[in-house]
This record gives structure tokens, sequence and C-alpha cells, in this order.
């Protein structure tokens, strides 16, 4: 049974098209990586998935369940972490299980300390570095107990030092977790890094250009970039997008 199963789906914002007919799907357990133009509704894409929009047409399928327009389905990272700054750390991270009435303080406590942030339980957002305030973002997605988690460009405000530093971990963390995710990137080494399959959308209105299965194993090391295999397929990659601009 597919997790997600997005079928033909449109949006429009008055006379502006935005999605056309839209279909694809998300297995369970996979990390799936949206790539498209800037522009191209990437991120309405995923309001429409998290039920802050409706679509005009088609329907959102999570666990077999149409989800359209209900919100709660799918536990949501933004391209800012989003942190409550009143909150500590730790308070920060226990709050999407907190809504949902789902506190585990011991797995909070675990995660915590993998991710490095041991020491920093008390501290409040403006206390942290960016890196560790996507960790602890990242970590609450974790600990919330939805099937998906959709990440919007995560990474895209952080130095390449950084930047390169958080997929790793963002990929030992997922391979232990294994939870489905759906990831909007416009770096296509990113991409290829992380994902099993990426899907690449066309300029607006926004449709499936094409799907490319990524070929490495897992798990991955950082040095796999350099390889030959990998620079192909960036730049197969690459003349799709070109293609499209």
């Amino acid at each position: 049974m597919n997790k997600l199963e997005i079928h033909g789906i449109s949006k429009a914002f008055r006379h502006n098209q935005v999605l056309s007919d839209l279909s694809f799907h998300v297995k369970e357990k996979e990390f799936v990586s949206i790539l498209g133009p800037s522009g191209s509704g990437k991120s309405t894409l995923f309001h429409l998935i998290g039920g802050l929009y409706e679509p005009d047409a088609g329907d959102i399928v999570l666990d077999a369940e149409s989800i359209k327009g209900r919100k709660g389905s799918i536990s949501y990272m933004p391209q800012s972490p989003s942190l409550l700054p009143w909150r500590t750390l730790r308070e920060n991270v226990v709050l999407g299980a907190e809504v949902q009435g789902e506190i585990d303080k011991s797995k909070a406590e675990a995660m915590i300390q993998k991710a490095g942030l041991g020491g920093f339980e008390h501290a409040y957002p403006h206390e942290l570095s960016g890196g560790m305030q996507q960790r602890a973002s990242f970590i609450r997605s974790l600990l919330s107990p939805q099937s998906l988690i959709c990440l919007d460009e995560p990474f895209s405000a952080l130095d390449e030092f950084t930047r390169l530093e958080m997929q790793k971990w963002l990929l030992d963390t997922w391979s232990e977790h294994q939870r489905s995710i759906l990831f909007i990137t416009h770096n296509i080494e990113e991409a290829l890094f992380l994902s099993d399959r990426i899907i690449l959308l066309t300029d607006r209105p926004a449709t499936v250009q094409q799907e490319f299965d990524v070929p490495f194993s897992r798990p991955r090391d950082p040095s796999i970039v350099l390889t030959e295999e990998f620079l192909k397929m960036k730049q197969k990659v690459h003349a799709e997008l070109k293609v499209m601009t």
C-alpha cells in the first residue's frame, strides 16, 4: 500500500493556475525529493497536502484515506525551524507530540542526546546555532505521530559546511527511524544524495515532467558526490531541468 498518493490535483488562485493534473506517490519508508523551477508551486503543493488549501480538482490520499482539506495529517518542517521563542529546546521538540497527546519524554531525551544537543535541553532558540535549530525542528517532526514528514528546503539558509553536515545527519537519523519523507529542494546534488526517487516538476502550471530512480545504495557516504556515476546522474537531471527553463 502506498503511503501518500496524489491523484490529478489542480490548484489556481484567481486566474493564476499553479498546479495542473499533478499525480505521484510516496511509498512507505521512502525518501522522495521534488525539484522544479522557482515559483513552480512546490510550496503550494505542501500546503495542499497539509490541508491549508483544498485542491480545485483531484484527491490527496494518505494511508488509504483522503486527507483533502484536513489539517494535522502530516508532520511539516518549513524552511525556517519555526521554534517557539518562549519554549526551551526540550519543550519545542515535544510540541507536535504534545498537541496529539502522545508525549514520550524518554524517547525525546534519547533523540536530543543522539542529535548532539545534550546540555542544551533548557536553552532557548536564540541561544542555538542554525544547525542546532534545524536538528531540533527535525526531532520535533520525528516525535510527531504522523506517518509522513514534508520538508520544505530545510537547509537552504545554512552555510555550505553546515548544510553538508545536516544532510549526513538527516540520512543517519532517517535510516534509524524510517519515516516516509517528501523533500523540496532546488539543489540537484542534495536531492541525489538524500533520495530514493526524484520527481521533476514543470514550470507553472506545474505537473510531473519526469521521475528519476536514484541508483545509489544505502547507507551513503558523502564521498559518493565525487564519483563518476554520481556526476553523470547529476548531469542527466540538470539537462532535464535546463529544458524547462
